[in-house]
């Protein structure tokens, strides 16, 4: 089968079809995992290119490694391919290095972009054997868009649909072989029937310090600058496991050692760079260390209110809870239970603060406390 190349470089986004982005606290906020216009531009220049250059997610590079080479020995197009997992780990980069390594170009939008189906029959249409087809945030895609995409991925055909009322006829058309890449932050919220037409599903997880030293090592030397490992590590751990956090982070360390320092990349410029953006040995960041530092210091540890505790740090619930909480409940710093947020014993000694008796997460009695009474759910807190 011949497989048709880029004619034009397959750069995010190709198509003009932003990614829908998660709130961001303040549209500058150097932790956030999500990425404007502007930035994956930037972040363009860092992508790996080929699989055997990708730096973490182990298990899903051996298979995907597998799925690739088997599909270009039978000389067919691979199985669909659905990738999950939170932002900023990879999935539109794997989307691309798949592209790359069976030789074809590489087709952008997103689920929020295709809202008729008209529209998604009208990207299928203009597809070329073999080409890659990527939807990002696939689970937004809109119902009758949905429908039209299952047998398009099935039987590789489309109903055009000619007239109108009672006189109205659907005419298939025959599609090429093509394969589709779709990227999810919420698996959970895609539909049964799209999900078993994905031959092959890969999660990606967050990445440890070791693998993101790589990440930012690898990066330093495509911007041309040279970084001490030291350095590396300190900005590894300051990056939430996240690629994307580090390469923002590097940046504005290399920013730093050419206005303030000496152009070197070391201990010094990561630790001082990343005291001017606020961003501590854990990678919290002003926010963060505010939603802490309230149920800590104004509410004794807590529980509190979403609606009281985002009055108090001077933000929207919905900033809170999809922008601060979900950090600082997966590094165990705060927790979620039926009757409101509460600070965890190691949120206290963060804050460099005495830990009352008791409080959340402390050994009692061999076992841990969770302050509830109940167990300590999930459970939405009181407004």
């Amino acid at each position: 089968m011949s497989r048709p190349r880029c004619a034009r470089p397959c750069a995010p986004w190709a198509d003009g079809v932003a990614e829908p982005l998660e709130p961001e606290y303040g549209g500058e906020r150097l932790v956030t995992s999500s990425a404007d216009d502007v930035e994956r531009a930037a972040e363009a220049a860092l992508r790996p290119k080929k699989l055997d250059e990708f730096v973490g997610q182990r298990v899903v590079r051996d298979q995907l490694s597998l799925v690739l080479q088997a599909a270009l020995a039978r000389d067919a197009s691979p199985d669909h391919v659905l990738l999950s997992g939170p932002p900023g780990l990879g999935k539109t980069t794997l989307a691309m290095i798949i592209a790359a390594e069976l030789g074809t170009s590489l087709r952008v939008t997103s689920g929020p972009a295709i809202q008729h189906a008209g529209d998604l029959a009208a990207v299928l249409s203009s597809l070329e054997e073999g080409e890659v087809l990527f939807i990002d945030e696939i689970h937004r895609l809109a119902r009758p868009a949905e429908e039209l995409l299952y047998v398009a991925m099935e039987d590789f055909r489309v109903d055009v649909v000619v007239g109108k009322g009672a006189g109205a006829s659907a005419i298939p058309l025959a599609l090429p072989p093509f394969t589709v890449v779709g990227a999810t932050t919420r698996s959970g919220l895609l539909p049964a029937p799209l999900r078993d037409r994905f031959g092959f599903t890969g999660h990606l997880d967050f990445y440890d310090a070791h693998e993101l030293e790589r990440v930012i090592t690898r990066s330093a030397g495509l911007l041309g600058v040279a970084i001490q490992h030291a350095a590396a590590h300190e900005i590894a751990g300051r990056s939430r496991g996240t690629p994307r956090i580090a390469n923002r982070l590097l940046r504005r360390v290399r920013d730093w050692a050419q206005v303030r320092g000496d152009g070197s990349l070391d201990l010094r410029a990561a630790r001082a760079a990343l005291e001017v953006y606020e961003v501590d040995p854990i990678g919290l960041d002003r926010l963060d260390r505010a939603v802490l530092d309230a149920v800590c210091r104004r509410f004794g540890g807590g529980p509190v209110g979403l609606g009281t505790l985002a009055m108090t740090v001077g933000e929207e619930p919905d900033t809170v809870e999809t922008v601060a909480e979900p950090y600082l409940v997966r590094e165990g710093l705060l927790g979620r239970t039926p009757r409101g947020r509460v600070a965890t014993q190691a949120a206290w000694e963060h804050l460099g603060l005495e830990p009352p008796p008791g409080a959340w997460g402390a050994p009692l009695g061999g076992t841990l406390f969770d302050g509830s009474g109940a167990g300590g759910g999930d459970g939405g807190a009181p407004q």
